[in-house]
């Protein structure tokens, strides 16, 4: 039997945090999916209440391709929402979501999806996601599985 003992270290204590970021920007891809598909229960859910067909596609980085659409709806109904309230699914993309619709510019939600991934993958961002999910590395910055 052999004996390999490795260094562990959460991210504020890594004596460099920036291979952790370039390993986690390079093979994790999808941090922000969970924002997304809030993003789009948001949407669904708006759909639902101004009795609108929606029609989508999105991305949590910016893509030429992207729109966002909500055709025959209740245009009432969507001015009389309280976009503060989150009166969709009770997290922030309603407020983006509802406003953007309200104010004609529908791509604009897409915008504030894009800025929380892109600030998610910042250094700052991974750091903060790094210390809150209690994460170790490795000194060539690779996460380490179950090493508490």
């Amino acid at each position: 039997m052999k004996t390999i003992c490795i260094n562990v270290y959460q991210i504020q204590e890594h004596p460099n945090p920036s291979k952790v970021f370039d390993w986690i920007r390079d093979n994790w891809h999808d941090l922000n999916n969970h924002s997304r598909d809030e993003f789009i229960l948001s949407l669904q859910a708006l759909a639902d209440k101004i009795c609108g067909k929606l029609d989508y596609c999105l991305s949590v980085v910016p893509d030429r391709g992207e729109y966002l659409r909500i055709d025959d709806y209740d245009s009432d109904a969507l001015a009389e929402l309280d976009a503060g309230k989150c009166p969709l699914t009770g997290v922030c993309w309603d407020v983006d979501i509802i406003e953007a619709f309200q104010k004609g510019n529908p791509q604009s939600a897409l915008k504030a999806l894009h800025k929380d991934t892109e600030y998610l993958y910042s250094d700052e961002g991974l750091k903060e996601f790094c210390e809150a999910n209690d994460y170790y590395f490795t000194e060539s910055g690779k996460p380490m599985n179950d090493a508490q």
